[in-house]
């Protein structure tokens, strides 16, 4: 994955550098993903807290003590039932020493009511011979999102206590890759949160079919804020600002009645009125049309699409509207009809169960999950079988002329333009950054040839 920082200037590499560089290069290969080679430029110090981070994370690199070999690192999670001090002990140092770096410990926390899974890590100095206990040079504990505490051996032998409160802000991340394996697990390797996984779905549910039109190796790219320590550590991801698959742009407006949404980059809503695949990365198993039913071996009409997926993947609604039936209804099994506007249903059969709080009169939203795919009824496997109804008439789902969104005009249109701008820059500039980055790796690779 490659990410784009704006606070940061892109860097021009000289033409003539050592050829120690091109073996730094070569390590650096080993960190690619499967979204792209994830390349982050480490910064300096800018100012104490920084400088305090730093220092939290260099702690187990201390000089060795008289007698000792050089510090470990010792990743320690607690267990259920387990103290602190027992915790400690666990790395391989004595009660004694245990005992006294948990009472450094207690001047800045709780040390008593510790929950199991809080982990931490340890320095820990051998002795040379390999007898006796270890000894503990330094404790590593994260205590929030931004702020850990650090317990530290001086070179007198005696235990300091570091508390750290990092400045975190705001930045805006641009994510570049490819998709590789369903587009939630794609999305999630861009840094994407579970929840801006799930709207980055549902946007894309609108125009594209995942079935279909999504292969391996379609470019995909992310915009969105986060906030971040000033060592570069994740805290919170915001907004989803902009979105790219296959060549389908999304960006964010806030309206001026203060509504979110999704447009495309002409500013037309992408929120068209029924979704083109309500069950996220499941295959089409069998059509609209006439065909041999499975399970009574005669051919008769199959009125909607078939979705193959697994049990109890989650099944979205198709669009806005009340709830008309959940029910169990002959060969559907448990069926759902949902009502929307201008005279349109839509219907989800062989369901496992309905999502909490689904019954008749119930008003949903678009992308809302109102049920989960099941084998109930006439059904050979688990898969959601989904009909649209256009005046009480069954139609395809695949080829039915649904209403499109709305438009931005006037002031709102301008608006929404000069956000566009904003988000393009950010791209363009990701885009330097990135073809920069590689005239720089091949400069690197011929004076290392060269040489």
């Amino acid at each position: 994955m490659q990410e784009f920082d704006p606070r940061r200037s892109a860097m021009r590499y000289a033409p003539k550098l050592l050829a120690g560089a091109a073996v730094a290069l070569a390590l650096a290969a080993g960190w690619k993903l499967a979204t792209g080679e994830r390349i982050v430029a480490e910064r300096a110090p800018t100012d104490p807290a920084q400088s305090a981070a730093l220092e939290h994370a260099a702690f187990a690199h201390a000089e060795a003590q008289p007698g000792f070999a050089r510090p470990e690192k010792i990743p320690v999670k607690i267990q259920a039932g387990e103290t602190l001090e027992s915790a400690v002990q666990r790395a391989g140092v004595a009660p004694d020493e245990a005992r006294a770096a948990v009472e450094t410990l207690a001047e800045a926390m709780d040390t008593v009511h510790i929950k199991a899974g809080m982990a931490f890590d340890a320095a820990v100095a051998r002795p040379r011979g390999q007898r006796g206990p270890a000894r503990l040079i330094g404790l590593s504990l994260r205590t929030g999102p931004a702020s850990a505490i650090t317990l530290s051996r001086t070179f007198d032998g005696a235990m300091r206590l570091r508390e750290l409160e990092e400045k975190v802000s705001d930045e805006t991340t641009v994510a570049a890759g490819e998709v590789d394996g369903s587009v939630y697990e794609s999305a999630e390797r861009l840094g994407a949160t579970p929840a801006i996984t799930a709207q980055v779905v549902k946007l894309f549910a609108h125009k594209l079919d995942f079935a279909r039109d999504i292969k391996p190796g379609d470019d995909f790219k992310l915009v969105f804020g986060r906030k971040v320590t000033a060592s570069g550590r994740t805290v919170e991801v915001g907004a989803l600002d902009y979105a790219e698959l296959h060549g389908v742009r999304f960006y964010r407006f806030e309206r001026a009645d203060g509504q979110v949404d999704y447009f495309d980059e002409d500013g037309k809503n992408i929120r068209g009125f029924l979704l083109r695949t309500p069950v996220d990365g499941a295959r089409i198993t069998s059509t609209f049309g006439p065909r041999r039913h499975p399970v009574l071996g005669y051919t008769r009409a199959h009125q909607g699409v078939d979705f193959g997926a697994g049990t109890g993947t989650p099944i979205l609604a198709a669009g806005d509207g009340v709830v008309l039936e959940a029910r169990r209804w002959s060969g559907y099994g448990n069926w759902l009809r949902v009502r929307h506007a201008g005279g349109w249903d839509t219907g989800y059969g062989h369901i496992s169960r309905y999502a909490k709080g689904i019954r008749p009169g119930m008003r949903v939203r678009q992308g809302q999950v109102v049920a989960y795919v099941g084998s109930t009824g006439l059904a050979t496997g688990p898969h959601l079988h989904y009909e649209v109804w256009r005046n009480g008439d069954r139609v395809n789902p695949i080829g039915a002329k649904v209403p499109q969104g709305t438009v931005l005009a006037g002031g709102e249109l301008a608006a929404f333009r000069n956000q566009k701008a904003r988000i393009d820059g950010l791209l363009a500039a990701q885009e330097d950054g990135a073809r920069q980055l590689a005239s720089a790796e091949t400069d690197i690779v011929k004076i290392g040839l060269r040489r």
